[in-house]
């Protein structure tokens, strides 16, 4: 999996494009072409080199089009090599990363240190990319087999992570240890304490652990290394010469796969898997084979291969990812299978739209997105058909389309390894998500007959309840923070620390709003974070799920900030607007509401509300609890 097999070759004149970017008529869409690539390390040191060339306009117009991160490494190796690998994989990903590397060797120096370079550089994250070598599980001072060389390792690793996050205000990537392939006593050495193997096995645990009931993230270096072989992973003439902590074949696969994790702490991890069907979810053709020519289920090698991509689909379901169906076929001959075939394990409540007819692909998908209310960029579409997969990628170059051997059972494999999906917490809203979705369909199909809006939205029975940031919530809180673009004034991105710190502060206000109707719980579906600023209330952080759009949801909560304003004494509301490329929706948001516009500057509009003169919208949302003490 080394070689990025999900994503296309670069063709063969690669270099030649990566010379020419200058003169293209094209040039940000032209690197992002040669990015999406399954690049080797040389690849993407040329096209790194012939990024930074370029004109500061085109970089501009570059990097505006990502999402800006700024990541701190500190390693006991050599990780210079990884800059160009890394720089490019998360383009690929939609990341403009700005990376600071420390110094070789100076872990603790940078941690410790509340004014060193990477303390004082205001980064999102700190990668910590220590392997085994780092720490004292060879340690002269180590009594052999008292198996307390875990433990060691693991204290100092504590000590780094609460030094960079209480130095710098940052949070920690940390890595599981890959296990070198040595051995001293064969089998035993798992089972003895003091061992490597085993001493390696009780940290990487600790670790996982640990990391899940924290702010930090963990990338696991132990996983990636298994699946391409500790023998392959280990370069030690590398290391000896230059210490470079793996073979350099490897490093764009660890680039990708840490800007994977960076992607979803910026809330950019995909949220849609749409799925062809006949030799994609079964083995053949349902309109031509029939049923019973079809291979699906336990019995028939290809028809084990299917069951295990649904195994998986039906487990990406349970993770909070939404499923749906676009396929050519006639809708009702699909949906026998899902109806009458035995060796089905997904059925047709699996998913959250399921399109079955002959139209293009490129039109279905796109039907899809606006009935989930969410951006191309956020779908991943699979198909074993070659062509399709092209025509997707050229009418929607947004889109994710892994490639597919003819072979599917090797499907899963490349399926999972691309890691579209990846997570880094698990919320009791994504467990929901796909119910929800169904429900927002449901509620489309009866707005369509509704006599009006008004009534429409009278029939759905809304409540809505308000609650200040607190820990039961504060995942789902970062989550939606970061993910959340179109219904966002300002799109600030804060981290679990830094909400933690609102959650704590008493010059912040903060609202996690959660709606339910007559379809069932939406969830914490809006956020927002105020500071007290005199007798003003400035509004730092609005955002909404688009699932709730045009349900006056915005309106109940402007009431309840211009009630809680008004119980403090307070005289004024202060809004702002931030534009993005894709907050286009709440351009008006702050004079809809009643705001009259102040003044504007380089970060955009600001909009103020007077207290005494708002009327109150009243909404047909009844508040089921609200943050206002009467």
């Amino acid at each position: 999996m080394h070689d990025l097999p999900w994503l296309l070759k670069p063709t063969d004149n690669f270099n030649e494009r990566c010379s020419m970017l200058a003169s293209h008529k094209e040039p940000v869409r032209e690197i992002l072409a040669l990015a999406n690539c399954a690049l080797t390390i040389n690849q993407s040191n040329r096209l790194y080199r012939a990024i930074q060339k370029l004109s500061a306009e085109i970089r501009a117009v570059l990097y505006g089009t990502l999402t800006p991160f700024k990541l701190g490494i500190v390693s006991n190796a050599t990780m210079d090599l990884i800059t160009p690998p890394l720089v490019t994989a998360a383009m690929r990903n939609g990341v403009n990363l700005e990376v600071i590397i420390a110094d070789f060797g100076q872990v603790a120096q940078e941690a410790l240190d509340p004014a060193s370079k990477l303390n004082q550089s205001k980064l999102d994250a700190v990668l910590l990319a220590l392997d085994y070598r780092a720490y004292s599980f060879f340690a002269k001072d180590s009594a052999p087999f008292e198996g307390k060389s875990s433990h060691k390792a693991f204290s100092y690793l504590q000590q780094i992570r609460e030094s960079f996050t209480n130095n710098g205000g940052m949070i920690c990537i940390t890595q599981t240890l890959a296990c070198p392939p040595y051995e001293l006593s064969g089998n035993f050495d798992a089972q003895l304490d003091g061992m490597l193997r085993r001493s390696i096995t009780e940290f990487n645990l600790t670790l996982a652990n640990d990391v899940r009931n924290s702010a930090d993230v963990m990338l696991d270096v132990s996983t990636m290394a298994n699946m391409v072989g500790t023998c392959q992973w280990f370069d030690e003439r590398q290391w000896y010469t230059s210490r470079v902590p793996m073979a350099n074949t490897f490093i764009p696969f660890y680039a990708e796969y840490l800007t994977k994790l960076i992607t979803a702490l910026r809330g950019k991890s995909k949220k849609c898997l749409v799925l062809d069907l006949d030799n994609t979810l079964w083995g053949g053709v349902i309109g031509d084979d029939g049923l019973e020519g079809i291979h699906i289920g336990q019995g028939h090698p290809i028809g084990e291969s299917f069951l295990a991509i649904q195994h998986w689909v039906k487990t990406l379901k349970e993770l909070g990812v939404i499923i749906a169906v676009c396929s050519k076929n006639e809708k009702n001959t699909a949906l026998e299978v899902f109806q009458k075939h035995s060796g089905m394990l997904l059925q047709e409540e699996d998913f959250a739209v399921f399109i079955a007819n002959w139209e293009d692909k490129a039109s279905n998908i796109r039907r899809i997105a606006e009935i989930l209310n969410i951006g191309l960029d956020a779908i991943v579409f699979v198909d074993d058909n070659p062509a399709e997969r092209e025509i997707i990628r050229t009418m929607l170059p947004e889109i994710s389309v892994p490639e597919l051997p003819k072979d599917p059972s090797q499907f899963l494999g490349i399926l999972c390894a691309a890691r579209y999906f990846e997570k880094i917490d698990f919320t009791a809203d994504d467990a929901q998500r796909n119910a929800q979705y169904a429900s927002n369909f449901r509620r489309q199909e009866i707005q369509k007959t509704a006599p009006s809006l008004e009534d429409y939205l009278i029939s759905l029975e809304m409540h809505i309840r308000f609650a200040p940031f607190d820990e039961m919530g504060r995942k789902r809180v970062v989550q939606l923070i970061n993910k959340t673009n179109q219904f966002n004034l300002t799109t600030y991105r804060y981290t679990e620390a830094e909400v933690l710190q609102f959650e704590e502060s008493d010059q912040n206000i903060t609202f996690q709003i959660h709606l339910q109707d007559k379809f069932g719980d939406n969830g914490m579906i809006s956020v927002v974070i105020c500071r007290i600023n005199g007798d003003c209330l400035e509004i730092d952080t609005w955002l909404m799920s688009c699932r709730v759009i045009k349900r006056r949801v915005e309106e109940a909560v402007c009431d309840e900030l211009v009630a809680l304003a008004r119980s403090k004494g307070m005289h004024k509301l202060r809004g702002f607007y931030r534009p993005t490329e894709k907050n286009k929706l709440v351009k008006e948001h702050y004079p809809q509401l009643g705001f009259e516009f102040a003044y504007s500057n380089d970060s955009g509009e600001v909009w103020e509300l007077s207290i005494e003169q708002y009327q109150k919208r009243n909404p047909p949302i009844k508040v089921e609890k609200s943050s206002v003490i009467v």
